[in-house]
């Protein structure tokens, strides 16, 4: 799997070395050409975290509304990421692209032979054409040291290239490579252990020093490319402090990563991972100047937006309020028709409620009755069912509601549940007192039947009726 992924990035690699007849300017160009597939994929990244950097502040606010609640917040995020056009992902998944390309290079310069060259394995193999003539001329892998079995091709290629006349028979394909750039072999891995370098001879130790210099190179250019990236990207006020650190975070691990690569693969990594490092840097400072100006016209237009629309909301607050005090409100569209009908509901139970109360106090009135006043929150006998600091007019009068309230409440504090002097009759309606009548006609008929019934069921004879008859004439 990982050799065909590797296998494009080798036949680039080898076309890129036949053009330029450098294997190190070719390790330059397919860095630089790289970079510049990736950049479609590196802009969408780069707006993505330069949006979500802006955008910390409110996200915070969402965060501390919702606070305790993980579904609603969830959902709230969703929304905002909807609204704003933006994957809260986008930025780091397309910024971990440069990693499976830098691993494909590595397998493609690991195996120049059969990834870039396009040789088959098996000629390489025991029994193959290339491994016995390898052997046929002396070629001794061992030779090369405790890492010869990883960059095995690499060091069969550099043989191949000394004693080209003799393979080039064997198959078109073979490629005589030269590894050297700027006089360097940077197809070694370098030594970081540099103290075991033989200093008496210059021809040893200068080629070494360079190639332990490499991966310092590379970790530096680095550190600097996240510097200046961190930079760039200043965090609004209020961002969140934990992507803050996460940044920190990054500043010593990618550096430090480049560092552990520079010492494990051959040198050509690493001047890959320099060229990498610098056109990212170059590529950071030009997108951040694009995206600055883009993101800044796009927040003036959605602050514009926002003002507009509180404007719009404080509008309507205002004449809802002037329409209220004039008692001209009209219903919402958007109320819910079960609110209206509990809204409804509410306003026909104060109406008959006043209108029962006006009937009491002008039946009241006609039979000049004069009682002791009332707790508006009774209800039949119970003085304070609607609560001892009941005020009936607390919404249609809120300026004197706070007033009436302490006062009912202190008026109350010490009453009686119960009025015991409460006549039902007192209060009724004319409706009620026919009512109340007619049970009471209802109730003295029954008492009377009962009362013949059982008259009647002692008669044991006809004898008995006659002098009933008789004692009822008396």
């Amino acid at each position: 799997m990982l050799t065909a992924i590797a296998k494009p990035f080798g036949m680039l690699m080898l076309w890129l070395y036949k053009i330029t007849g450098n294997y190190g300017l070719a390790i330059i160009i397919f860095g630089i050409i790289v970079n510049l597939i990736l950049l479609p994929f590196m802009m969408k990244s780069k707006k993505s975290m330069m949006q979500t950097t802006r955008l910390q502040p409110r996200l915070q606010e969402l965060q501390r509304r919702h606070e305790g609640n993980k579904q609603k917040l969830n959902e709230e995020m969703q929304k905002f990421y909807r609204e704003e056009k933006i994957n809260p992902m986008g930025g780091c998944l397309w910024s971990l692209l440069p990693f499976p390309i830098l691993i494909a290079l590595y397998q493609a310069i690991r195996m120049p032979i059969t990834i870039m060259m396009g040789v088959p394995a098996g000629m390489l193999a025991e029994g193959g054409v290339i491994f016995e003539k390898l052997n046929q001329l002396g070629f001794d892998l061992a030779s090369y040291g405790t890492r010869s079995q990883v960059y095995a091709e690499i060091f069969q290629s550099k043989f191949i290239a000394e004693h080209f006349a003799e393979f080039s028979s064997l198959s078109d394909k073979l490629v005589k490579m030269d590894y050297r750039f700027l006089g360097l072999d940077i197809s070694l891995t370098p030594n970081w252990k540099i103290w075991e370098t033989d200093w008496s001879n210059r021809l040893i130790w200068l080629p070494a020093l360079v190639l332990f210099l490499i991966p310092i190179i590379s970790t530096a250019v680095s550190y600097l490319s996240m510097q200046i990236t961190q930079k760039l990207n200043k965090p609004v006020e209020g961002a969140n402090e934990q992507a803050a650190a996460m940044s920190k975070s990054m500043l010593m691990f990618m550096p430090l990563m480049s560092l552990w690569i520079g010492f494990i693969m051959p040198a050509s990594m690493g001047i890959y991972w320099i060229v990498n490092s610098t056109v990212g840097v170059l590529r950071d400072v030009v997108l951040t100047k694009i995206y600055t100006k883009q993101l800044d016209l796009l927040d003036a237009d959605r602050k514009e937006r926002e003002r507009i629309r509180d404007e719009e909301l404080e509008r309507k607050r205002l004449e809802t309020e002037r329409l209220r005090e004039l008692n001209a409100t009209t219903q919402s569209r958007n109320t819910s028709k079960k609110k209206l009908q509990a809204g409804q509901k509410q306003a026909d139970e104060e109406r008959r409620a006043a209108i029962k109360r006006e009937e009491r106090r002008a039946r009241r009135e006609r039979l000049g009755i004069s009682e002791a006043e009332q707790p508006e929150s009774q209800v039949g006998n119970r003085r304070y069912a609607r609560g001892r600091a009941y005020v009936s007019d607390r919404y249609s009068n809120p300026e004197g509601a706070e007033e009436a309230t302490l006062a009912a409440a202190e008026e109350s504090e010490f009453g009686d549940s119960i009025d015991t002097d409460f006549d039902e009759r007192l209060f009724a309606t004319e409706e009620e007192l026919t009512a109340l009548d007619k049970d009471s006609e209802n109730e003295l008929t029954k008492e009377v039947l009962k009362e013949e019934s059982y008259l009647y069921e002692s008669f044991d004879d006809e004898s008995d009726e006659a002098d009933f008859e008789a004692k009822d004439k008396k």
